[in-house]
């Protein structure tokens, strides 16, 4: 039977994009380190669509979990189709001020499982001659922001990997899809009601729900990359033609300054 297989599908993006694939009819694989949340939302899921959904508790910041996964979907006698890499977390700190767990944490989760789960389940996909893969990338993929210098370089990896990857894999029926949204309304996000609204309704934040529609969208199109939303592709403009220096007023913005103050 084939599955959907999505990592950090308990909440946020991935749970949108596990509830929109079960929509359309995909059985799907609740991955994430939640136990309680991914026997939850699975329950739910099936319950909604009349498809067959699975949790699958896995810290993906620990070694061999990709290993583990794979070994596990093996042993239940699942096939992948399509597998979304978007399990994630967001760091905001200089690199002096920040925990080096938490730095190994992020370069785990964004970097080394990501590329273990494609390099499994692609090399399947790959001799089958069909399949889905969706990488979520961000947009700070493509320039530095100041106090996200760890959870940038992770992206830019993501970027460079996933779109060499479409490369090695489109003569063999694969598509590859990197993602870069902006910012994104989830829990990851501590912002004041007052702020999120008014970062919404201008179009400087995007909803989950949006950015997964767009997202499979251009996966199912077969296309390399999707920046998601006008207000994102102004900003990957930005990104790309201003240089470096032109970022660094963004230090003196109160809301940075106060950041700073705290670190």
């Amino acid at each position: 039977m084939d599955y959907a297989l999505i990592t950090g599908a308990s909440s946020g993006i991935g749970l949108e994009y596990a509830r929109q694939l079960a929509r359309g009819g995909h059985n799907v694989i609740i991955v994430s380190n939640r136990d309680e949340d991914n026997r939850r939302v699975a329950a739910e899921i099936a319950a909604e669509y009349s498809v067959s959904a699975l949790p699958l508790y896995a810290d993906l910041s620990q070694e061999g979990a990709a290993d583990r996964i794979y070994e596990w979907v093996t042993a239940q006698g699942l096939t992948v189709d399509i597998l979304i890499n978007n399990a994630g977390m967001l760091l905001f700190s200089t690199l002096e001020h920040t925990d080096p767990s938490r730095i190994d944490r992020i370069i785990a989760l964004h970097c080394t499982t990501p590329t273990h789960l494609c390099r499994l389940f692609g090399s399947d996909m790959k001799r089958r001659r069909s399949g889905r893969i969706l990488i979520m990338s961000s947009i700070t993929a493509w320039t530095p922001y100041p106090t996200m210098s760890h959870y940038g370089a992770t992206k830019v990896y993501l970027r460079n990997f996933g779109q060499s990857l479409w490369y090695e894999m489109r003569d063999y029926g694969v598509s590859v899809t990197t993602v870069f949204p902006s910012a994104v309304d989830t829990p990851l996000y501590d912002l004041d009601e007052k702020v999120r609204k008014r970062l919404l309704g201008v179009g400087l934040m995007m909803s989950a729900g949006e950015l997964a529609r767009r997202g499979l969208n251009a996966m199912f199109r077969g296309r390399r990359r999707c920046i998601p939303g006008f207000a994102t592709k102004l900003e990957y403009l930005a990104c790309s033609l201003l240089p470096a220096r032109a970022l660094l007023p963004l230090l003196h913005l109160p809301p940075v300054k106060r950041l700073l103050s705290r670190l």
